[in-house]
């Protein structure tokens, strides 16, 4: 167990004997999400995770596309983030995300995704299914889709034909957007007005902090901000609001882009939608005046933190991560008891 490892433990178990553990409700989806939640579950035992579920590549676009059910990619990906660090915790872990290698139809499927999607069929619930998926794991936190219903994320995108530089199309699909060679000019999905998860607007309204990232900025964070409800909650409620940003432009989806180019389309999806605190990890903000500026634009100030992966990788440290986030908690909320 690292020095820093036991201090966050410290500054928890202080809170659990005060009651005082904030309400956080972080959203997002893939490897960005689940940095968020392995940082967010070494500093409070009351979390909730809101995971888009517009994908429709690899395992979770074949169960898709074959039985009519959500992608259940992303939600599986946040259940192993949240598993503890014990040996239960880690060994479910290992096992939701392990994939099968075969020469068959079970090539490339993700035991987890499987195990979702058997649930969904028995229980007839998507809530509940992920309720029991995440006590068999013994999960620190809560899983919750975004929506109820398959979503597809379309994009008028820049270029996407390189023959054809200036001409914007539409292109459809998480992973076709993720990949494309043009410039993402919007994003929407389709059905336009999806139904929201009445548990995941209740987690949002009764929250002490809203995380929003980080993650591949088009096809995982920004959606949360496409469905009318969930949009509607993030914006009444009473509740602090953290934008955490990613560590690099991701290849493909958001090439050249500035960190506070990253808060000025999210803005446009969201006009109405303010920020607290922007999470950035300095060496990644060239242009901390200009990050500051756009920042205050959405009602926020910025909070620099070494949060990258000490090896070089671009990828967040969840220790480091936990680090900001419970200064951030500390520092721009209140200092307890928190309800």
């Amino acid at each position: 167990m690292t020095i820093r490892t036991r201090r966050l433990r410290r500054l928890v178990g202080a809170r659990t004997s005060r009651g005082a553990q904030p309400k956080v409700v972080a959203l997002g989806g893939g490897m960005g999400l689940s940095a968020s939640l392995a940082a967010l579950r070494r500093i409070t035992g009351d979390l909730t995770a809101v995971v888009t579920v517009a994908d429709d590549g690899g395992s979770s676009g074949r169960l898709r596309e074959e039985l009519d059910v959500l992608p259940p990619g992303d939600l599986r990906k946040a259940l192993a983030a949240l598993c503890g660090d014990d040996d239960w915790g880690q060994t479910w872990a290992r096992v939701i995300q392990h994939r099968f290698i075969s020469e068959g139809e079970l090539h490339g499927h993700a035991v987890g995704n499987l195990l979702i999607v058997a649930l969904w069929e028995q229980l007839g619930d998507h809530v509940e299914a992920l309720d029991l998926v995440g006590k068999l794991l013994g999960a620190h936190g809560r899983v919750l889709p975004m929506s109820a219903v398959p979503l597809e994320l379309q994009a008028y995108v820049r270029g996407h034909d390189p023959a054809r530089p200036d001409e914007v199309s539409t292109v459809a699909g998480q992973a076709t957007v993720a990949l494309t060679p043009g410039e993402v000019q919007s994003v929407h999905l389709v059905p336009h007005d999806p139904p929201a998860v009445p548990e995941a607007v209740e987690a949002v309204m009764d929250a002490d902090w809203v995380v929003l990232g980080p993650g591949s900025w088009f096809s995982s964070v920004i959606p949360h901000l496409l469905v009318p409800d969930l949009l509607k909650a993030l914006t009444e409620t009473k509740a602090r609001r953290v934008l955490s940003l990613n560590l690099a432009p991701q290849p493909g989806e958001t090439d050249g882009f500035s960190p506070q180019r990253h808060l000025e389309v999210l803005a446009r999806h969201a006009p109405k939608l303010a920020f607290d605190v922007v999470l950035a990890d300095e060496a990644a903000v060239p242009d901390q005046s200009s990050l500051c500026d756009a920042a205050k634009r959405l009602g926020g100030t910025v909070e620099l933190a070494p949060v990258a992966s000490t090896d070089g990788a671009p990828k967040h440290d969840p220790e480091l991560l936990a680090a900001a986030y419970d200064r951030i908690f500390r520092m721009h909320g209140r200092i307890g008891p928190w309800r």
